[in-house]
C-alpha cells in the first residue's frame, strides 16, 4: 500500500534527471524513503557505494531533500555527478542557488566513449546550476566545449595542499642504492599508466639501477603487469596495490622522482602532495596542475621518449633535482585550501547575486 501511495506521489511531486527520478518535495522524499525501507530489495543502507550508482544517486537525492526541508542555508554546493541530482532536487524544493563543482568529467574518465547517462546527468547539473566551479582551465574548456555551458558561468578554483609539517622524522628515511621512480594513482586509462611503463623501459637502458613503483589499483592493473613482463622489465617494476595514510607518505619519501603521465587530468593533486614531500615531479601537460606549477618538468603524456629523458635528467643530475625540490616547496605556499575556500565563497556570492 505504501509503495503504491509513493508511486502516486511520484507522478505529481518528482522530477526526472537523465532517467533518475528524484523528489521535488519533502513529502515525496518521505514517502519514497519509507517505501524503500518497506521493500527490502531496494536501498543499500550500509553507507557504501554499491553496484547501482544510479540508484545510489537517487537515494542520496531523497535523503538530501528530506534534510533540506528541515534546515536553513543560503547556497547548495554539489560535487561531481553523483550529487548533481540531489543538488537539482534541493534547488527545486528551496529555490536556493546551486553551485556544482566539477572535479572530473566523463570525458576525463572514459575518453570519447562516454557513459551517456552519466554525461546527461553532468550536463543537467551544469545547466541547471547557477554557477559552475572547475578545478582548472583545462576542465573549464571541456565544460564549455563539450557541455555547452557559457564561459562566464564557470569559475576556476585550483585545489590546494595541506601545509602542515608532517614529514617523517629524521632517521625514518630508508637508505638505498636504487633510484625510485613513482607512479601513484588509479591504474586506469585516464591516468596513463602504459606510458609510464614504456618510459620505464627506456630509462632502464641508461640507468640500470632504477626501479619503478606503481602504487594504486584499477581496471588496467593486470594489463600493466603483463606489459612490464612483455617488455622484459618485470623485475624492475613493483606493483604495490592501493596505498593510504603512512604508506603514501613513506613511498613519497622513498621516491627520487614522481611521474604523473595522465591522459586527461582535471587537476592532479598528487603532484602537489609529491612536492610537499620534497619529491621532484614530472607531470603531463594535459593536466590542470600544470597550469599552476612552474617548478615541475612537463611533458606530453604520449611522448614517452621525452618523458624518459626527463626522468633520466632528474635521476642523474643532482643540481636539477635539488632545484626542483627547493623551488617547489616555495611554490606550494601559494596553493592552499584556505585560498581555494575563499574563491568558492566568492562563487557563492555570484550565485546568490544572480538570483536577484
Amino acid at each position: 500500500m505504501l509503495i503504491e501511495e509513493a508511486r502516486l506521489v511520484r507522478s505529481r511531486q518528482t522530477m526526472r534527471i537523465a532517467g533518475i527520478e528524484v523528489p521535488a518535495s519533502a513529502a515525496a522524499a518521505e514517502l519514497i524513503q519509507r517505501a524503500w525501507e518497506q521493500a527490502s530489495n531496494l536501498g543499500g543502507g550500509d553507507g557504501q557505494y554499491g553496484h547501482d550508482l544510479m540508484g545510489d544517486a537517487q537515494r542520496y537525492a531523497v535523503l538530501c531533500v528530506a534534510l533540506a526541508s528541515q534546515r536553513y542555508f543560503d547556497v547548495i554546493h554539489a560535487h561531481d555527478w553523483l550529487t548533481y541530482p540531489a543538488g537539482l532536487a534541493v534547488r527545486a524544493l528551496t529555490g536556493k542557488p546551486l553551485v556544482v563543482h566539477v572535479h572530473a568529467t566523463e570525458f576525463d574518465r572514459s575518453g570519447d566513449h562516454v557513459n551517456q547517462q552519466v554525461y546527461e546527468i553532468e550536463r543537467a547539473g551544469m545547466h541547471g546550476s547557477d554557477r559552475v566551479v572547475a578545478v582548472s582551465q583545462l576542465t573549464k574548456n571541456i565544460i564549455t566545449r563539450r557541455y555547452g555551458v557559457r564561459a562566464d558561468k564557470v569559475d576556476v578554483v585550483y585545489n590546494g595542499v595541506e601545509q602542515e609539517d608532517d614529514q617523517p622524522s629524521q632517521g625514518a628515511r630508508i637508505e638505498r642504492d636504487d633510484k625510485i621512480v613513482l607512479f601513484l594513482g588509479r591504474i586506469t586509462m585516464q591516468k596513463g599508466p602504459e606510458y609510464f611503463i614504456r618510459a620505464a623501459q627506456k630509462v632502464l637502458t641508461k640507468i640500470p639501477n632504477a626501479k619503478f613503483v606503481v602504487a594504486g589499483s584499477g581496471d588496467l592493473a593486470m594489463r600493466m603487469i603483463h606489459e612490464a613482463a612483455a617488455l622484459g622489465i618485470g623485475q624492475k617494476v613493483l606493483f604495490t596495490g592501493f596505498l593510504r595514510g603512512r604508506d603514501v607518505k613513506r613511498i613519497f619519501d622513498l621516491a627520487s622522482c614522481y611521474v604523473m603521465p595522465s591522459v586527461s587530468e582535471p587537476f592532479g593533486i598528487a603532484a602537489l602532495e609529491a612536492m610537499h614531500h620534497d619529491t621532484p615531479v614530472i607531470i603531463s601537460k594535459q593536466s590542470g596542475v600544470s597550469e599552476v606549477l612552474t617548478h615541475a618538468l612537463k611533458v606530453d603524456f604520449w611522448d614517452v621518449d621525452e618523458m624518459a629523458n626527463k626522468i633520466v635528467a632528474v635521476l642523474k643530475y643532482p643540481p636539477l633535482s635539488q632545484t626542483l625540490r627547493a623551488h617547489g616547496s616555495l611554490e606550494l605556499r601559494g596553493l592552499t585550501w584556505g585560498g581555494a575556500a575563499e574563491k568558492c565563497v566568492r562563487t557563492y556570492g555570484r550565485a546568490i547575486a544572480g538570483q536577484h
